[in-house]
């Protein structure tokens, strides 16, 4: 693999609003094409998309929007339902998204008449990151300014709330142990908690800050990474509670982390937005320069596609994709 200079997108798409972040689908939803959704200033849309990269019949991009969604107030993170189902009949469309106003929503929809959320409400202030329990999607764990992560049942009851020493930037969940979270503070730790015993069991350190995002890889849960200051570091639990490995890498700091979903050894991370560009970076474990350099004005949100080496960024009425090597 050769160092890359920057690159424009691959593909992007256009938008109604300005997009402040966006999320594939990472579960199965019975169709060929993937789901995404993305949140603006007022709305959340869900649309489905396919790419010619898994697609012969598709030239590029093909993407449709499915339902909008309007909140009427700025959306900050998206969860999605391992319930949601497009090859069920009715169709079940189930997500939850974090508000500026310190609320959680969970829509459910069958794309037809009825299309509802819940308000739950109980965080004191902006809630930075939510997940879904990956097996049967009946709780949701989500983690705030306010030095707490709470995990609610879909009725919006707390079934847990754990006090953190700092603000609650990433949260994650196992994808097969249902009761192991984890749970990472802007101070520079992470630490993973038992559902059962509701107790930290294991504790692991940056050691320096801002920590702004950590993601655990769903292809090895060994792997952990994340962003603090202008580096990457990545841990492997099974041998150290220290970084096994970090790299300066953002020189106006780093804000996003994120593992591919196809490759234990590929990530992305970003760089903050508020300059007229926003980097996007991809590393592979095994190089040691970004094997592509992505940049998009003022982007935010990162994600990645659940069956592709693809990521997508969100930026001003649009959503950057680009592609890369395995």
């Amino acid at each position: 693999m050769k160092q890359e200079s920057s690159r424009s997108p691959s593909y992007n798409v256009e938008c109604e609003d300005y997009v402040h972040v966006v999320e594939f689908n990472p579960f199965d939803s019975g169709t060929a094409e993937s789901l995404i959704a993305y949140g603006g200033n007022n709305y959340v849309v869900i649309g489905r998309c396919s790419f010619q990269e898994e697609d012969a019949e598709v030239d590029g991009i093909q993407y449709n929007t499915l339902r909008t969604f309007h909140q009427g107030i700025r959306v900050d993170a998206i969860a999605w339902s391992p319930e949601t189902r497009l090859d069920a009949l009715p169709p079940l469309l189930r997500f939850c998204t974090a508000a500026a106003d310190r609320k959680l929503r969970l829509f459910t929809s069958d794309l037809q008449a009825k299309n509802e959320y819940k308000i739950m409400e109980g965080h004191s202030s902006y809630i930075n990151d939510l997940v879904f329990a990956p097996k049967g999607g009946q709780e949701i764990a989500s983690v705030s300014d306010d030095h707490t992560c709470r995990v609610w049942d879909l009725e919006g009851n707390v079934r847990a709330c754990f006090v953190l020493r700092s603000a609650g930037m990433s949260v994650g969940w196992h994808p097969e142990d249902a009761f192991k979270l984890m749970v990472a503070e802007k101070n520079g730790t992470i630490r993973f908690y038992d559902l059962v015993t509701h107790q930290a069991i294991l504790s692991l350190t940056t050691g320096q800050t801002p920590l702004m995002s950590a993601h655990w890889c769903l292809k090895n849960t060994f792997k952990v990474g994340a962003v603090a200051g202008n580096d990457w570091l990545i841990w492997d639990i099974s041998r150290s509670s220290y970084p096994l490995e970090k790299k300066p890498v953002h020189a106006d700091r780093a804000k996003l982390f994120r593992w591919s979903t196809v490759n234990e050894n590929l990530f992305a991370t970003t760089g903050y937005p508020g300059k007229m560009n926003s980097q996007l970076l991809i590393h592979h474990l095994g190089h040691p320069q970004p094997i592509l350099i992505g940049s998009a004005a003022v982007g935010s949100g990162l994600t990645w596609h659940r069956m592709l080496p693809l990521c997508a960024m969100g930026g001003d009425h649009r959503i950057f994709f680009w592609v890369t090597e395995m």
